[in-house]
């Protein structure tokens, strides 16, 4: 019998909610299902599974706030029978109060929540008086939801950085990239297609900092138990902003081997669904480096902190035209520049150096990504 335990969903996360259960006991489920949503700090996510089996007991229940690490429900392996009844019961996976149409409208009106009412009428129903009495006995009224969500998630961030900066020795490095034959190549790229199915730069680079990690795969994996763990593939964490503040950093898969126009679509739907609150449990856990893009703010450079247990970030500023030697000449370039933010007990800077050279290099053929 397995024990699913709730996963880390990113490095500033401690515990979360159970919002909603996706199954039930005796329900089958394959690798990869999603079995649960759980409400961390930033976002609801989908909560995946990745043995298969049959759910044997769910273990908590819905609101119920957990720790990381919390066993969630036990799972039967494949063949594997059910034991004799444990001493701890299963927890229902959705169940209606017993209420009047009339106990549960007044309820509503009072923001009582039923489901934590104890009912005194005929089997435990939920009577008018009892959303009377559950009403007159709260607490003075707290913060808005939205206050208390940002004071955590601000929290959390501070956390998982202020723990990065204790733990990690970072080093920093940057390199100004001329952009023309990039931008130049994106032109000729989106010409004749549909806005719909445009590619932004944000895609060039993503696949250029791919193809690099590529040459120095140092700069893409964990650092875990004391040792570095390289990635078998580039699974870049974009920092994507959210609309009530903060940050999340949730992982586009196998940049590293799909098309412009595969990350293009990837980053499309990630950017929606984060915004959205709608984000899989292996896209929080599993980045391996990340990127971040502040060039839309208009931020000439940015110097990022390492989310550990990565190993390096990568960031871009704005592209914006400068002075630039061009075969001897003066001229106007356009360019961006490109820095790294690495783990100085995974590499120096001398190999850092060489990652950001890999990186100009890799934007200027664009056609080769």
């Amino acid at each position: 019998m397995l024990d699913f335990k709730l996963p880390s969903l990113g490095s500033d996360m401690d515990e979360g909610t159970l919002l909603e259960w996706k199954v039930k006991p005796g329900d089958p489920v394959k690798k990869g299902q999603v079995v649960a949503v759980v409400d961390t700090s930033k976002a609801a996510v989908d909560v995946e599974i990745w043995s298969p089996g049959r759910v044997h007991e769910l273990l908590v229940e819905i609101g119920e706030k957990i720790p990381v690490g919390t066993v969630l429900m036990t799972v039967l392996e494949p063949g594997e029978t059910a034991p004799p009844p444990a001493e701890r019961k299963a927890v229902p996976a959705a169940g209606r109060r017993r209420i009047s149409p009339a106990a549960r409208k007044h309820a509503e009106s009072l923001s009582v929540d039923v489901e934590k009412l104890a009912g005194s009428g005929p089997g435990g129903a939920v009577t008018l008086a009892d959303v009377d009495r559950a009403a007159a006995a709260r607490p003075a009224e707290k913060p808005p939801a939205a206050a208390i969500r940002q004071a955590e998630m601000r929290r959390a961030i501070a956390a998982a950085m202020g723990r990065s900066k204790r733990e990690i020795p970072h080093y920093y490095l940057s390199e100004t990239v001329p952009m023309a034959r990039a931008q130049d190549w994106l032109t000729q790229a989106n010409a004749g297609r549909p806005l719909s199915a445009r590619l932004l730069m944000a895609a060039v680079q993503l696949k250029a900092v791919a193809a690099a990690l590529k040459k120095y795969p140092e700069m893409n994996g964990f650092f875990r138990d004391g040792a570095f763990q390289p990635a078998a593939a580039a699974h870049i964490g974009v920092a994507i902003s959210l609309r009530q503040g903060g940050l999340i950093a949730p992982a586009i898969h196998d940049v590293g081997d799909k098309t412009l126009d595969e990350v293009m679509g990837d980053l499309a739907d990630l950017v929606k669904r984060v915004r959205s609150g709608s984000l899989k449990s292996s896209e929080m856990s599993d980045p391996t480096i990340t990127v971040t893009n502040l060039g839309d703010q208009g931020v000439e450079a940015v110097y990022g902190v390492i989310y550990p247990p990565q190993v390096a970030l990568v960031g871009f500023g704005r592209i914006a035209p400068r002075p630039w030697a061009d075969n001897g000449a003066l001229a106007v370039m356009p360019t961006v520049t490109a820095s790294l933010a690495a783990d100085h007990r995974v590499s120096d800077g001398h190999r850092g150096a060489l990652f950001l050279a890999k990186l100009r290099e890799c934007l200027q053929a664009p056609e080769n990504l």
